[in-house]
């Protein structure tokens, strides 16, 4: 997984992160806690959560996951009464803050990619490989003009292994089906995705495989 933020770029395949091509160094530790919050963004993750992730079935003193934190934001630039990156949950744990993009590993090639899009009506969005946010605002990679619709109500992550739908905690809710979506719901072929009052389908054609060549 790579994601962008900012003039940062964090690289989970590559283990780097990066500042307008600078490599920037963070310690092992330090980096799989920014690669956590990050990917799970913008949900808070709670100090137990983040410990049992970083040191599974090992104790540790809770001082050490906040040193990580100050590692991180002292890296990025980040202040922690004012976070542009990294948000204290106090009491509870730490949060992404900040917008970013997820975007195509280095390693995945234009053959492997699936081609999906979603239908509104007559209308069709392309789904490229990222991180596509849904939402009534204008600026969003899928605008929905509609008032059930929040601003940022949802995003629709594309990988080569397929796609993900989370909500945004927007007003109205997001379902697949009859579902509500709660967490990261993985979309198949033909999936009625609700936003608010709006009815959207999700379509994915899958790159023609190996069995399927042989068969012809």
């Amino acid at each position: 997984m790579r994601i962008r933020f900012g003039s940062f770029t964090l690289d989970g395949d590559t283990r780097q992160l990066t500042q307008d091509k600078r490599e920037l160094h963070l310690t092992p530790k330090a980096f799989e806690l920014l690669m956590a919050l990050a990917a799970e963004r913008p949900n808070v993750l709670s100090k137990t959560d983040l410990q049992q992730r970083l040191w599974p079935d090992t104790f540790v003193a809770e001082a050490n996951l906040s040193n990580l934190v100050g590692e991180i934001r002292e890296a990025l630039g980040d202040r922690g009464h004012n976070p542009g990156w990294i948000r204290t949950a106090h009491g509870v744990g730490y949060a992404f803050c900040g917008e970013a993009v997820a975007l195509a590993s280095a390693r995945e090639k234009p053959s492997d990619r699936p081609t999906c899009w979603l239908e509104w009506g007559a209308r069709r969005f392309p789904l490229s490989i990222g991180e596509h946010v849904i939402g009534r605002d204008p600026d969003v990679e899928i605008s929905l003009d509609a008032s059930t619709v929040s601003r940022r109500h949802a995003r629709l992550v594309v990988t080569a292994e397929g796609a993900v739908l989370e909500d945004f905690g927007s007003k109205n809710g997001t379902r697949r089906g009859s579902d509500p979506v709660t967490g990261a719901v993985r979309l198949a072929d033909g999936d009625a995705l609700h936003f608010g009052s709006l009815l959207l389908t999700f379509h994915v054609r899958a790159p023609l495989g190996p069995t399927e060549t042989q068969r012809q």
